[in-house]
């Protein structure tokens, strides 16, 4: 029972104030706090967006300015089109500076479904005759030349002017088709978002080829998904998807291609095609030397312990492997899943090549015909970002995790490529999250702490600051209630293992009253949860849990990314544990002895995908602490989701492991109070994940609230802001004690570009 005297009573105005603590909202609080570069062509200059307003910055000549008169340009495109314009806010799309022949004072952009071109020096705004601009899903060679595209499965190209367009490929059948994706975990979502044709390939450097790949998906087993409701009416729709699962023989293939778009010949890689482990493969694929003298390739084998690096001549299409790497568990590229791999193949021929092998994550330098020529970083520490590579002077800059007492706290180093000379640019407690042009003698850095919003500059190879950027301050933020997290350590389940996190104290903060605690959570392996940069966790929405009341906490336990590889590869074996379950209970608690205002008897938690799994998991197997949940879209059996997920993080499914990964198996110990919610068109976790758990709890007379969204996928697009609400009601009612207040959520704004920070 909740003693009366800790219920809080939400009124609109709480509800209100959380709804601001939501990303879309809170990058308009915060304008300035991204800063995403968009490099000139030969990486002298950048531009970016402060807020709504274009910079242009010169790093060698220490200027930052407005890229364009915006107050010129609203005036005249006012003029021009008949549409009022504000100058703070133009309505500036598909903006391209530079353009390969044009004026360094001329930009292009659309508007008001037009293209235009303004002139910065003549002060003229006008309308731009000829073909489209680029369309989401295409492509534009570096030279501006030519966009390549998808139409029926088959890869096609047109002139910019619009007068040509023709076809590189004529044979696509379905379900065997070019440049596109597998199915499974995309289908629906390109669906929502109008993306059907969506084309993935790369360009040559000097624009005359173009690399991609042919998908076999036929013969592989189909799922069903039912649309309820369709929009236009009618009996519910079924959607079938190509959806293979772990153990199964039948794998979608793929085989690599090169088009001459001067000849339309088109050469394909010799060998049998490759299983597609998973759909960050098709990006692993890059251009080498000026004009695209050769094509590398990273293949991953299906269970993900043999990775390696081979090139594929252009011309004829031969593939040769030049290193190998394999394992007892997962050898991967990066870090991270989702990020780029970290090789880089230099001028010379020589890779710089990325590996696990030592425990750590460290360099390793290789001649072009791949024979290992030395360790370039070692340490109990990790790289986490090549920034740039200067080859004349044979040095590397990168990101480094694990040199300050938090190890996530990222430091900009130098090291030389025969491993010596190691320098740290930035020794200090802030994180630093920098990027840099693909040639250029210069960082554009981010260092932010968790409390400490993000101070950007430029800096040159020893860390000296070229230019200022951005330094903004949460004075918005916190005058709609927001106050920063606390970073906390604390010791695993294991008693010795130091883990790190995030703690929100509620709005309104006193320290004599008692709060519910909330678990926001996410298990990885592929991400970690809590990062010390300022308003990394993607979502907000544990600052808008906060703003309800709760203390929330995030968490990186064992099995997670970016620590050693024997603390990633906890989970290894044991993917029902990812995040380690037993992690999180030892740290909340540690914390609710630290904090007598944490009511550890009133503990709930929620997440998404991964984090849907993981909220069921953690009430069945830990009731004692957690006794309410939420569960968005999770997969509750691992072993018939996508393959290389668990084939990757897991191993092999035996029958002695197979528990780890199936919550239906533990139906029988929920005694709390739990709301699955999934969305009918989810082909990445699908539906009959959450309806088979509901199946087992119904056999074990378990009550259980389900919420099943018509028309959404993965993601609940479109309907997401009906979830996070549903969400916060179920929290409220059964950990507050008290009914929500009737306050509806508006369907969530987009994200602006210029606030969607490079992650990694």
């Amino acid at each position: 029972m909740i003693d009366p005297a800790e219920h809080i009573q939400l009124t609109d105005t709480d509800y209100a104030r959380a709804e601001q603590m939501l990303a879309p909202y809170r990058a308009r609080l915060m304008p300035r706090a991204a800063v995403v570069p968009q490099w000139s062509d030969d990486g002298a200059r950048f531009r970016y967006r402060s807020g709504a307003r274009h910079v242009m910055v010169d790093p060698a000549a220490g200027t930052r300015r407005d890229a364009f008169d915006h107050e010129r340009l609203a005036a005249a495109l006012s003029q021009a089109s008949g549409h009022a314009v504000v100058a703070d806010d133009p309505p500036l799309t598909s903006v391209e500076f530079e353009a390969p022949g044009q004026d360094r004072d001329v930009i292009r952009f659309t508007a008001f479904d037009t293209r235009w071109e303004w002139s910065d020096r003549a002060g003229t705004c006008t309308r731009i005759e000829g073909g489209p601009p680029v369309g989401p899903g295409e492509i534009a060679s570096p030279d501006g030349a030519w966009v390549a595209f998808r139409r029926a499965g088959d890869v096609w190209v047109r002139s910019r002017d619009g007068q040509r367009e023709f076809a590189l490929t004529d044979d696509a059948e379905p379900h065997w088709d070019y440049g596109g994706l597998p199915e499974a975990g995309t289908k629906a979502k390109l669906a929502m978002l109008g993306l059907e044709s969506v084309l993935v390939a790369a360009w040559s450097p000097d624009s005359t080829r173009l690399i991609t790949h042919r998908i076999d998906q036929r013969g592989l087993p189909e799922q069903v998904v039912v649309e309820a409701a369709p929009k236009g009416g009618g009996r519910p729709v079924a959607h079938r998807v190509r959806y293979p699962m772990p153990g199964d023989e039948a794998q979608a293939t793929m085989s690599w291609h090169v088009f001459d778009v001067r000849t339309g010949h088109s050469v394909a890689a010799s060998g049998e095609p490759e299983v597609l482990v998973s759909p960050y493969a098709l990006e692993r694929r890059w251009w080498s030397g000026e004009k695209g003298d050769a094509v590398h390739i990273l293949h991953q084998s299906r269970d993900g312990r043999t990775l390696a690096l081979r090139r594929l001549a252009p011309g004829s299409g031969a593939v040769t492997t030049l290193i190998t790497e394999t394992g007892r568990t997962r050898v991967d590229p990066s870090p991270y899943l989702h990020v780029p791999p970290m090789v880089r193949v230099l001028g010379s021929g020589e890779i710089l090549w990325w590996s696990q092998r030592d425990g750590w994550g460290h360099l390793y330098l290789y001649s072009a015909d791949g024979e290992q020529l030395g360790q370039v970083t070692r340490g109990q520490w990790l790289v986490r970002r090549i920034l740039r590579v200067d080859e004349e002077r044979r040095r590397v800059w990168f990101l480094a995790c694990g040199l300050n007492e938090d190890p996530y706290v990222r430091q900009i180093c130098r090291v030389d490529l025969d491993g010596g000379g190691f320098v740290r640019i930035t020794d200090d407690d802030l994180d630093h999250d920098a990027v840099g042009p693909p040639d250029g003698g210069y960082l554009v850095d981010r260092a932010s702490t968790a409390a400490r919003p993000p101070r950007t500059s430029v800096l040159g190879d020893d860390g000296q600051v070229l230019v200022e950027l951005e330094a903004p301050d949460s004075t918005a933020l916190e005058a709609v209630g927001w106050s920063p997290p606390e970073r906390f350590r604390t010791t695993a389940a294991d008693g010795h293992t130091p883990i790190y996190g995030l703690l929100w104290r509620p709005h309104g903060f006193d320290p004599a009253r008692r709060y519910p605690v909330i678990d926001h959570t996410y298990p990885g392996p592929n991400i970690h949860r809590a990062s010390p940069a300022f308003g990394d966790l993607f979502t907000g929405e544990p600052e808008a849990l906060a703003a309800l009341g709760f203390a929330v906490v995030a968490l990186d336990g064992r099995g997670t990314p970016v620590r050693s590889k024997a603390f990633l590869d906890h989970s290894y074996g044991d993917l029902g544990m990812a995040a380690a379950l037993d992690d999180h209970v030892a740290a909340i608690r540690e914390l609710g002895r630290r904090h007598t205002w944490l009511d550890t008897d009133r503990v709930g938690i929620t997440g998404h995908s991964g984090g849907g799994f993981f909220t069921v998991r953690a009430l069945l197997a830990h009731p004692e602490i957690y006794s309410v949940g939420v569960a968005q879209a999770g997969a509750h059996d691992l072993s018939i989701y996508l393959p290389f997920w668990v084939e990757q993080n897991h191993g092999e499914i035996t029958e002695e492991n197979r528990r780890a990964l199936v919550n239906t198996l533990w139906a029988g110990d929920l005694h709390g109070k739990l709301l699955l919610i999934d969305g009918e068109l989810d082909d990445n976790v699908l539906p009959h994940q959450s309806l088979r758990l509901v199946d087992a709890l119904i056999d074990a007379d378990a009550d259980v609230d389900m919420l099943l969204v018509p028309g959404v996928e993965h993601g609940f697009h479109g309907r997401r802001h009906y979830v996070t609400r549903r969400t916060w009601d179920y929290l409220v009612r059964h950990l507050h004690g008290t009914e929500p207040p009737a306050y509806r959520l508006a369907p969530f704004p987009t994200m602006p570009d210029w606030a969607v920070q490079p992650s990694g």
